[in-house]
């Protein structure tokens, strides 16, 4: 893995411990709090982001993922 990746996965791993943290409990707490809602749609935006400046090395560790 790149050590550029490093940091990167870093910051991935965050965004789905806040997407996870925020969508705790009912659904319908979820569907009801547009704050919580904006606050998952902007950690996967960042997310997202982050997976595209991985390097092809490490995208290749895991061929099963479909990257963008």
């Amino acid at each position: 893995m790149s050590r550029k990746d490093r940091p990167l996965l870093d910051h991935v791993a965050e965004c789905i411990g806040l997407i996870q943290t925020y969508t705790e409990g009912s659904k319908e707490r979820f569907m009801e709090s547009r704050l919580v809602q904006d606050a998952v749609v902007r950690n996967l935006q960042i997310l997202a982001e982050s997976t595209t400046r991985l390097s092809d090395e490490s995208k290749a560790m895991e061929p099963d993922v479909e990257w963008l």
